[in-house]
């Protein structure tokens, strides 16, 4: 049909299809599982499609290495409680942690030795600093963390530990901190590299003759 100068109408190709396409909506892709455990599973496998990410987080573990580290942190579950204000017993069973740690081939650390004696690590660290317990705890405590951290300064130069878990360690165990300096040199001092600039301060300056 043609319109009125006698040409044919243009067609809009394509138009209604475009429009069609933009108000409809993605049909979901169906996930064969047998379960909803199993279909959860089949999604985040295929968002990663990351092989190397199949075992993340137990790159190094082997079989029974979780059960045996679990086993070493229940012996402190079932020992007796000691009197923590005696010094004696708590020395005592600091002293009975390092043992253990060496005829098992245990790396002791600060938060095993706090549940040998039966407090929390925060506890551990205001008796090390001082702010309780002073005179009966403080240095006692001082000297297990340097056993400590003596065997961490170990583990670190020998390659015994991961260097980034060695480095959250360290500061987060023992203070360790990064450190930056930075040191101003000026490009001109006066009176070295720019004379003018002296003679002139120089000049400017009142002479003893001179009253205020």
């Amino acid at each position: 049909m043609s319109d009125i100068t006698g040409n044919a109408p243009k067609k809009q190709s394509g138009s209604v299809t475009n429009q069609a396409k933009k108000g409809s909506t993605t049909k979901p892709k169906e996930i064969e599982a047998d379960s909803v455990k199993q279909a959860s599973e089949e999604i985040v496998k295929k968002k990663r499609n990351r092989p190397d990410l199949k075992k993340f987080g137990e790159e190094n573990t082997k079989p029974g290495d979780n059960s045996r580290y679990l086993r070493h942190a229940l012996v402190s579950f079932d020992l007796p409680p000691i009197d923590i204000s005696d010094p004696e017993q708590v020395e005592k069973r600091i002293r009975e942690y390092f043992v253990y740690c060496i005829q098992n081939d245990r790396k002791p650390n600060m938060k095993g030795m706090g549940n040998w004696l039966g407090v929390d690590r925060s506890t551990v660290w205001t008796w090390m600093k001082g702010e309780y317990r002073t005179q009966t705890h403080s240095d006692l405590i001082k000297k297990a963390v340097n056993i400590l951290e003596e065997l961490w300064v170990d583990y670190m130069q020998n390659g015994k530990i991961n260097p980034t878990s060695g480095i959250f360690l360290g500061k987060n165990m023992f203070g360790y901190k990064d450190v930056q300096e930075h040191v101003l040199t000026p490009n001109a001092p006066l009176g070295t590299d720019n004379p003018d600039a002296a003679r002139k301060i120089l000049s400017e300056l009142p002479n003893d003759d001179e009253k205020f």
